[in-house]
Parts: C-alpha cells; structure tokens; sequence
C-alpha cells in the first residue's frame, strides 16, 4: 500500500452486481437529464423499497448506490466498460443491455446520448446489434403504451400480430 492510497477513495473491486448497477448509472446519466421514469426503474431494478414517502432504495443497494454514483462520476465509460467487461458472463451481459435499453426507454424516447452510450456497450460487451436486436424489439413493445392509447397505430390494425424476427 502506498502512501496516497486512502485517498483513492473507491477501493473495492470490480463485481457483477457493481457492474450492473454502475451500468444504470451511466445509462441515465448520458444526457445529462435524469427523468423521475428513469429513477423509478433504476429503483425498480435496484430492488426498491417502500418508505413514507414513496420508495426507497435499502441500505445495502443504498450503499451500492453510492458507491456506483461516485464511481460513474470520476471514471470515464470506457475505463469502466475495460474493467467490467471482462468480469461479466454472457448472461450478465444481456442483462445489462436488456436494462439499459429499457431504461434508455423509460421515458418515451432513447435521446441520441443514450442510444450513443448503449452502442458503446454493445460494442464493448461483443453483442452484435443482429443478435441483440430480438431483445430489442420485445423492449420496445413493452414500452409502447401508444396502442391503448392511438387507435390507428400500426400495431392495431385488423389482423396484425406481434411476432419476433429473427
């Protein structure tokens, strides 16, 4: 240990679940806005809890959290893409991207800050767009409320089935 290592501050390793939460963070944070709908899921990923005034985060995703805050604030997307990357399983890494997008998506519209900093993932984490691209869809049909609410969307015509393309 050298003598200025206490002041490094975040000294904890790289893991899974800091990789997914950090995630998160950078996503909401792309384009400099952070929407309520975009704390909500961030929340709601997270594991959120209910309190007084609405939900909370508990104390150890609290911690974890910060910790991911503080992180995402000193730390450049690709030096964090070069450590996470390599720690995360495939599976880890369709989850990341699955909720990135459906947070990038939370409110209404994936602003070209985020769909930029989900390109970034994608190319980091080795996911084609072909091969991530039914993920994308089933997001986005999730996320489009515009079927109760326009009667002539397209995806409400006479006749017409959601299906997935391979």
């Amino acid at each position: 240990m050298g003598l200025f290592d206490m002041f490094k501050g975040d000294n904890e390793e790289m893991n899974p679940q800091f990789a997914f939460a950090t995630s998160l963070i950078y996503m909401i944070s792309a384009d400099g806005v952070i929407e309520n709908e975009e704390v909500g899921q961030l929340l709601a990923v997270l594991g959120g809890e209910e309190t007084e005034g609405g939900i909370g985060v508990g104390a150890n995703n609290r911690k974890l959290l910060e910790r991911a805050v503080k992180y995402q604030q000193k730390t450049a997307v690709e030096t964090f893409l070069s450590e996470a990357t390599p720690i995360l399983t495939d599976a880890q890494k369709m989850c990341i991207l699955t909720n990135l997008l459906d947070s990038s998506l939370s409110d209404g519209t994936a602003a070209p800050e985020e769909q930029a900093m989900f390109a970034q993932f994608l190319e980091a984490f080795g996911v084609s767009e072909e091969r991530f691209k039914p993920f994308f869809d089933v997001i986005v049909l999730k996320t489009d409320r515009a079927v109760f609410t326009k009667s002539d969307h397209p995806s409400n015509e006479p006749g017409y089935t959601v299906q997935l393309k391979m």
